[in-house]
């Protein structure tokens, strides 16, 4: 399970105070993928990066019971002087995996050839982005966290590659996605929530919410 009770999020822009949630308070459980739909600029990236514990709350609480993953094309815990090998084995000892089977696992499903034993920093961004995939889809959580604003990759055989790897994974994990477009949304979820003036409007199904979401647009 992971349950926001009463979040509020803002920042301050350098004139006004662009508030992400407010007070929200809403519960994803094992099994039941969720939408949010939200319209760009209004913190998309923010919510999910506190999903994924990321970022802190200003006020209010997150709690998780069950394992959430980092978000789809994360960065942040890539060092780019090291080589992606590098980078696979220091991220399985984190989690507690054989560092070999990272290693062989990243390696064959990026596909990048010698590239994988040289600085990340050189990599071009599709590259890293093939990475980083790489390193979500060898890890197996119970909620998946996709925030459409990630980079992604163009890579024909990469994406045909990751794209049953992560079919398998959604047989038995549960999706957030966050989207401005409800298209999106229906390739994985069933139920969406609406994001508005930072409250958190949760419905039933997809289609009531795009119902809102269009009507408020």
């Amino acid at each position: 399970m992971l349950e926001f009770n009463n979040v509020s999020k803002s920042f301050w822009t350098g004139k006004q105070r662009k508030v992400i949630l407010d007070r929200a308070s809403f519960r994803i459980e094992p099994g039941n993928s969720l939408g949010i739909l939200a319209p760009n600029g209004t913190g998309k990236t923010t919510i999910i990066n506190m999903m994924a514990g990321l970022e802190k709350p200003d006020e209010g609480d997150i709690r998780k019971t069950c394992r959430v993953s980092f978000p789809l094309g994360f960065m942040g815990g890539i060092v780019g002087k090291h080589t992606a090998r590098e980078n696979a084995r220091f991220v399985a000892q984190l989690y507690g995996l054989d560092p070999d089977y990272m290693e062989a696992f990243t390696r064959w499903l990026t596909g990048i050839e010698e590239y994988f034993d040289m600085p990340v920093a050189t990599y071009s961004s599709g590259m890293r982005a093939r990475f980083c995939f790489s390193l979500l889809l060898a890890l197996e959580f119970d909620i998946y966290l996709i925030d459409e604003g990630m980079p992604g990759t163009t890579d024909v055989e990469f994406n045909r590659k990751a794209g049953t790897i992560l079919r398998e994974r959604l047989e038995n994990a549960t999706v957030v996605v966050v989207s401005h477009q409800t298209s999106t949304l229906e390739k994985f979820c069933r139920s969406a929530a609406v994001i508005k003036d930072g409250k958190f409007l949760q419905f039933d199904t997809l289609e009531e919410a795009r119902a809102y979401y269009d009507y408020q647009a």
